[in-house]
C-alpha cells in the first residue's frame, strides 16, 4: 500500500506510465438457462475476464499485487438467439493500511443489462466509438472501479476515470440500450456518474477520501482518532441526501459500507454511537433496526 500511494504521488507529479490496473474475477452465471451446450458462456467468461484484466485502462503503473481487487457477477436471465438479458453485481475493495482487512468501496447491482454476443466474437472497445453494449458496460464499470479506488487514496483522485465513464454514458445516449438514459431510472449507470460528477457531491467525494485515508488507514495505529475522523464527516451524507433525496451515489455508499460502519461505531464512544445511529437512520430509515446494532455490539 505504501508503494501504491507513492505511485499515485508520482502520477500527479510526473504524469502517467503504462500498466494494467484490475484484478477482476468475472463470473457468468447461466443456471437459469436450460440446455446442455453452455460452451458459449465459458467462452464469454474467459473473453470478458481477459478484457477486464489485460486491457490498460489508464497510464498508471501497478505491480501485480497492487491491482484493484474486484468481482463482477453476470446472471443470464434469458437468451433469445444471440441476445442476452442479464443483471450484474459489481464489487470492489481496497486494502487498509497496516492490516489484513480489505474495505469494500463499491457494491452495485445493475438490473438493466442486455447485449448481443456470438461465441468467439472478439470483445472490442473504442473510447469514442461504442458499438457493443457488452463492452461499453464492462468498460464503464472498469473506469468506475478505478475511480472509486483512486478517490479513496487521493482527494478527488478518481476524476479522470469518472470522466471516462461519463464519456461512455454520453455516447450511449443515442442507443436503445437500457441503463444509460437520464430519467429512465434514478438508480442506473447515468444516475451514478451524474451524481459523482455533480458539484453538489464534491463534499461527499472528499469525505470518501477522508473516510479511507484519514479514518480507516489510521485505525490500526490509533483506533480512537480513526473512528473520530469517520464520525466527523457522517453528517455530509445526510446533507447530500437532503439536497438530492434520490441520490444513487449515497445509497450505493451505504450498500458497500453498512456492515463496516456498524462494526466501526460499535467500538466508538457513546456520543459517536448515538450520532452514527441518528445520521444513518435519517438517511435510510428502513435499516434503523440494523443500525441500532451499534449499541449492542
Amino acid at each position: 500500500m505504501r508503494i501504491k500511494l507513492l505511485i499515485i504521488s508520482v502520477f500527479f507529479t510526473f504524469g502517467w506510465i503504462n500498466a494494467q490496473e484490475l484484478n477482476c474475477n468475472l463470473q457468468i452465471n447461466s443456471s437459469k438457462i436450460q440446455g446442455s451446450n453452455k460452451s458459449v458462456f465459458t467462452t464469454l467468461q474467459k473473453s470478458a475476464n481477459e478484457f477486464m484484466n489485460n486491457r490498460r485502462w489508464s497510464q498508471l503503473a501497478f505491480n501485480p499485487e497492487e491491482r484493484i481487487d474486484c468481482n463482477i457477477n453476470i446472471v443470464i436471465n434469458s437468451v433469445n438467439g444471440d441476445n442476452y438479458t442479464c443483471e450484474l453485481v459489481v464489487q470492489a475493495r481496497r486494502p487498509v493500511f497496516n492490516s489484513s482487512y480489505f474495505s469494500p468501496i463499491l457494491n452495485i447491482k445493475d438490473n438493466s443489462f442486455t447485449f448481443s454476443y456470438k461465441e468467439f466474437d472478439p470483445l472490442e472497445f473504442a473510447e469514442n466509438g461504442i458499438t457493443s453494449n457488452l463492452t461499453a458496460v464492462l468498460a464503464y464499470y472498469a473506469y468506475m472501479i478505478i475511480g472509486y479506488d483512486m478517490d479513496s487514496f487521493s482527494r478527488l483522485g478518481g476524476t479522470p476515470y469518472f470522466q471516462a465513464a461519463e464519456n461512455i454514458v454520453t455516447q450511449a445516449q443515442s442507443s436503445d440500450w437500457a441503463g444509460w438514459k437520464a430519467f429512465e431510472s434514478d438508480k442506473n449507470r447515468y444516475a451514478l456518474i451524474n451524481n459523482i460528477m455533480d458539484e453538489a457531491f464534491k463534499k461527499y467525494r472528499e469525505y470518501f477520501y477522508e473516510y479511507h485515508r484519514l479514518g480507516l488507514d489510521e485505525m490500526t495505529a490509533n483506533p480512537t482518532n480513526g473512528c473520530a475522523r469517520i464520525s466527523e464527516g457522517l453528517p455530509i451524507l445526510r446533507e447530500a441526501i437532503r439536497s438530492r433525496p434520490s441520490s444513487f451515489v449515497i445509497s450505493s455508499f451505504l450498500d458497500a459500507k453498512n456492515d463496516e460502519l456498524i462494526n466501526i461505531f460499535s467500538k466508538g464512544t457513546t456520543k459517536e454511537k448515538e450520532d452514527a445511529v441518528t445520521v444513518l437512520s435519517a438517511i435510510n430509515p428502513t435499516l434503523t433496526n440494523r443500525y441500532e446494532q451499534i449499541y449492542s455490539k
